[in-house]
């Protein structure tokens, strides 16, 4: 087994060298070609400098250099930072400088766009430009390059030395409050996260995995890992419509779709062609509707649906198997392969079946923490018990903030986030359990549950929902649906109807955070 990440590409070359690794744009790249793109992308690095364990930046739409600069950056023994493509310059400066980036690859227009701000990364030194030939930008104290003339100038250059506990990736991730947090991953992390993924989704290399979530998001950048580790063929997409989606599914033969439930609530409303071959199917990033996960299993009856809960700090924690949906869709299932995931009380104990408690992930895919804050990562990585006594060095496991339950039989349920939690008249809510009862009567296309400040209630529940697909939703029929389902306590103070579809953060999730601040001081304003 590769011990390092890139090496899950250079040993898939050996063994299928002439098998498609990516397909872009209907341009097909086989896996030797990729692995000497990485190497060459890795020797570039070097001649410009790169020093072992150093930041690459990577803020490019998907694309066949894209996956080279990444791999290519820890082939060289340093580090590569996916910045997400719909990053506005300010956030894309705020990643590069808190993690000290030193080689930055982009395009010509998005180094134009971050011209002006540059000047505040005092670590970056160099940017190799990818895509059409254009007039660089000059920004004092930077090496532009685009990414040929870098590659045609690398030198045959020794890697630096690395091992599998070494720093390979920092991915950033919206913090409940403030700035994102980069969560650090070793190799290890990354090459444990591929093989359990493949192990049960039972990933070979005939699979075609269709890549449509952001790489800067470790959902999206398991599907490259997990398609590496066996030898399958990842399509590189950056889709405008939902369509676009099913038209690639269908011309390209995919058999895996990844996706958050907002994606899958679009495409589970669309008509899809007989003829397709998805062997599978997961969801993460939030639990996916009943209603949906009704649709599209009558879309398409032979496609595995895998359900699965995971934190960008672990990776991925559960998995509920496809032969379990039907006797409980509502859970995300037991622990993926190596690892354990745990229900501890605040004293560390573990908490009796049926009784809430935080999910605790402990294993080899717990990461390093996050980069360079050392308070946050001791909130969130912190000692076990063990059950071992002879054992001296505390085992760190990462607490995730999450609230769940764990039945009789082992299977665990998802309750809700602790920073989410609406607290209404003296009662705790889950927004996903107000969103699931509005997702079943089957009115509203996306729905979004938050709790605003209420000077008598403490929180109130704001509903945010859009119509369905050609239909117009009537408001006052949906309030009399949630009377049927909800306890009074639960029942939305004021439902807010939306055309289009709701706001979205950088990972393709509803973005509650900027749709709780439009509405945070409404009942404060009113008085009521």
């Amino acid at each position: 087994m590769a011990d390092l990440i890139h090496k899950l590409i250079f040993k898939s070359a050996d063994h299928f060298p002439d098998k498609e690794a990516l397909v872009y744009q209907g341009k097909r790249m086989g896996y030797a070609a990729l692995a000497k793109m990485v190497d060459s992308a890795g020797k570039a690095m070097l001649a410009l400098g790169l020093d072992r364990g150093e930041r690459v930046a990577v803020y490019l739409e998907k694309r066949t250099e894209t996956v080279a600069a990444l791999f290519g950056a820890t082939s060289a023994g340093g580090v590569f930072v996916p910045v997400n493509p719909l990053l506005k310059p300010e956030q894309v400066v705020y990643i590069l400088r808190d993690c000290n980036v030193r080689i930055l690859v982009t395009s010509a227009d998005r180094l134009k766009s971050l011209a002006p701000v540059l000047s505040q990364c005092h670590d970056l030194h160099t940017v190799m430009m990818v895509g059409p030939a254009a007039i660089a930008p000059v920004i004092p104290g930077l090496n532009v390059l685009s990414w040929d003339e870098a590659l045609a100038a690398s030198k045959h250059a020794k890697a630096h030395h690395s091992i599998d506990s070494d720093m390979a990736a920092i991915l950033y991730t919206s913090g409940s409050t403030g700035k994102p947090k980069g969560v650090v991953l070793s190799h290890r992390n990354l090459v444990a996260g591929a093989t359990s993924v493949a192990q049960y989704l039972n990933n070979h290399p005939e699979d075609r995995i269709l890549s449509v979530l952001p790489l800067s998001f470790d959902y999206g950048l398991s599907q490259l890992t997990t398609a590496f580790h066996v030898g399958a063929t990842s399509v590189l997409m950056n889709y405008l419509l939902p369509r676009d989606i099913i038209e690639a599914i269908e011309k390209e033969r995919i058999t895996g779709l990844a996706a958050v439930p907002p994606l899958w609530i679009q495409l589970a409303q669309l008509n899809w062609p007989a003829n397709i071959l998805l062997r599978y199917i997961t969801n993460s990033g939030g639990a996916m509707p009943g209603a949906t996960l009704d649709l599209l299993r009558g879309k398409f009856p032979n496609t595995q649906v895998f359900l699965m809960y995971g934190l960008t700090e672990a990776f991925r924690s559960t998995f509920l198997s496809p032969e379990e949906v039907d006797r409980r869709p509502d859970s995300i299932g037991k622990a993926i392969p190596n690892a354990e995931v745990l229900v501890l009380r605040e004293d560390g104990s573990l908490c009796a079946a049926g009784e809430p408690g935080e999910l605790v992930h402990r294993g080899a895919l717990v990461s390093m923490g996050y980069w360079n804050d050392r308070e946050k990562t001791a909130e969130r990585f912190k000692p076990i018990p063990t059950c071992q006594s002879g054992l001296t060095i505390p085992e760190l496991a990462v607490w995730s903030g999450d609230t769940v339950r764990m039945d009789e039989e082992g299977f665990l349920y998802f309750i809700g986030r602790r920073d989410e939690m609406i607290k209404t008249s003296g009662y705790r809510v889950s927004p996903t359990e107000v969103e699931e009862v509005i997702y079943a009567t089957e009115l509203v296309g996306e729905a979004a549950a938050i709790g605003i400040p209420h000077p008598v209630l403490g929180q109130a529940i704001i509903l945010i929902v859009t119509s369905r697909k050609d239909t117009k939703l009537d408001p006052d029929a949906l309030l009399a649906a949630c009377k049927l389902h909800l306890p009074a306590f639960m029942m939305p103070t004021r439902i807010e109807v939306r055309e289009g579809n709701l706001p979205r953060n950088p990972n393709g999730k509803i973005d509650r955070k900027l749709l709780a601040q439009e509405f945070q001081n409404v009942f404060m304003e009113s008085g009521t």
